[in-house]
């Protein structure tokens, strides 16, 4: 078994494919509904793990619910990038986990979605 993808629906693919794109993400293929209503744009990680961002029209703003919490990315220096990257708000300010045996933070995708950044602790 593997993980082939996680789908999330987006307002804007291409502004949400610009901010995961500063994590190394590059877009892999596309496709669109037969109704034409809904756009679906794939980007993956260097490991091949991809996020399916589906883009339908009118949708604008969307329900997260509690059964979604963040999306982990692993990072060299959870400092260096919160401060370089483009995000759309701060959840939580970089800190150790000494628990989780890392440092982290906590950023807001375009369209409000937690993202940990995640740098293990040496």
């Amino acid at each position: 078994m593997e993980l082939l993808h996680i789908n999330i629906n987006v307002a804007d693919a291409d502004e949400t494919i610009a901010f995961y794109e500063q994590f190394g993400f590059e877009e892999t293929w596309e496709f669109e509904t037969p109704d034409g209503e809904t756009k679906n744009r794939y980007i993956a990680d260097e490991n091949g793990i991809e996020l399916q961002l589906s883009d339908t029209a009118g949708d604008e703003a969307f329900d997260q619910g509690t059964a979604w919490d963040h999306l982990a990315i692993g990072v060299d220096d959870v400092d260096a990038v919160f401060e370089e990257i483009d995000h759309y708000g701060v959840v939580k300010e970089p800190g150790d986990q000494p628990e989780a045996g890392a440092r982290t933070a906590f950023v807001s995708d375009p369209d409000g979605r937690n993202v940990e950044l995640v740098e293990p602790l040496s």
